[in-house]
């Protein structure tokens, strides 16, 4: 039997910008950086670098232990966060990618293909960004295009012919609203996603790693198991365009960041996720390795659980799921009464 290839090794995570409300923790890391560095390991200033770090550690976690759902929203768009190809490289083996949609043409906003996870044979799928300018617009900003879903649900079919489980990974602001997707059936490719996913007979595990947004989501989303990173943002319409149709007002968008329940936490009450995942201390931008472990760890628990159930009861699954979703209130003359 031939040696099995060996895993590539990570890159290291990209140097990361600045959100406004990072800047005191990142201040304080450089300076001890430069510390470090002036010290040359002398001895003496070692108890005073351990007390700026543990400063510096305790800065960071009163910061994000408060943190808006506006400032989770920019968390969620970090442009250093880790992408589906970065998770695909830390976690899943012998990945081969597969391309086009045999109708039109291939789309790199979603990347596709078999791999194996823990051993075990897969069918990977995900939204993917650009870092670099060339990259973005090679991937048109992570916002698929009808080729995009008709690629997805192609391989998604063959996983379910060869008995595959299927995991996703959800980032994108939203499937492209431009006029040559409109022109090519954007709504119903969508549609006819959600339609099959709902029928195939094999485990689907998603997880919203970054941006969730409408439709173009919801497209891969369709799952026994909906999993999210504690930082990612997961709703029908980014805050942007909720303020300006509510108040015509862009700088609203905090409040309708609040407003819109579109956290991991939020989402978790709701009953929409499953589970969310911790990401590395500082946000996942700060460390892909840790968030990419967190994430494989979960990943593999709910395939385990799934993996032991028949077609039928998968597909009973994924219903009750879909559901059971939701949170409302009913007012009537009796008052009100909550249900979920």
């Amino acid at each position: 039997m031939a040696e099995p290839a060996p895993a590539p090794q990570p890159r290291p995570t990209p140097e990361a910008p600045t959100l406004d409300f990072e800047r005191p923790v990142v201040e304080l890391e450089r300076k001890i950086e430069e510390l470090i560095r002036v010290s040359g390991g002398a001895s003496e200033l070692r108890p005073q670098i351990a007390l700026l770090e543990s400063r510096a550690r305790a800065l960071q976690q009163k910061i994000f232990a408060e943190l808006t759902p506006w400032q989770k929203v920019q968390l969620s768009r970090h442009p250093a966060r880790p992408y589906t190809l970065d998770y695909v490289e830390r976690l899943f083996g012998d990945f081969v990618e597969l391309h086009g949609d045999r109708r039109f043409a291939d789309d790199p906003a979603i990347v596709g293909g078999f791999g194996t996870f823990e051993g075990k044979p897969l069918l990977i799928l995900g939204h993917q960004k650009g870092r670099s300018t060339k990259e973005k617009v090679l991937r048109n900003f992570g916002q698929p295009k009808p080729e995009g879903y008709r690629k997805a649900l192609r391989l998604m079919e063959l996983a379910a012919r060869t008995g595959r489980p299927i995991v996703c990974l959800i980032d994108t602001q939203g499937a492209y609203p431009g006029i040559d997707a409109e022109e090519r059936g954007q709504a119903e490719a969508i549609a006819k996603n959600l339609e099959i996913m709902a029928g195939l007979p094999v485990p689907i595990v998603c997880a919203v790693i970054g941006e969730g947004g409408s439709g173009g989501a919801l497209a891969l989303g369709v799952a026994n198991r909906i999993l999210m990173l504690e930082y990612a943002t997961y709703s029908v319409i980014s805050p942007e365009g909720c303020a300006s149709i509510l108040w015509r007002d862009d700088n609203r968008k905090p409040d309708a960041a609040a407003a819109m329940k579109m956290t991991a936490t939020d989402l978790q009450r709701l009953g929409i996720v499953d589970e969310v995942i911790p990401e590395a201390p500082g946000g996942a931008h700060r460390d892909h390795d840790r968030t990419a472990a967190n994430l494989g760890e979960a990943v593999q628990r709910h395939l385990r659980e799934l993996m032991a159930m028949g077609p039928e009861a998968l597909r009973a699954d994924r219903y009750r799921k879909f559901r059971h979703m939701g949170s409302f209130v009913e007012s009537g003359d009796k008052g009100a009464a909550t249900a979920t």
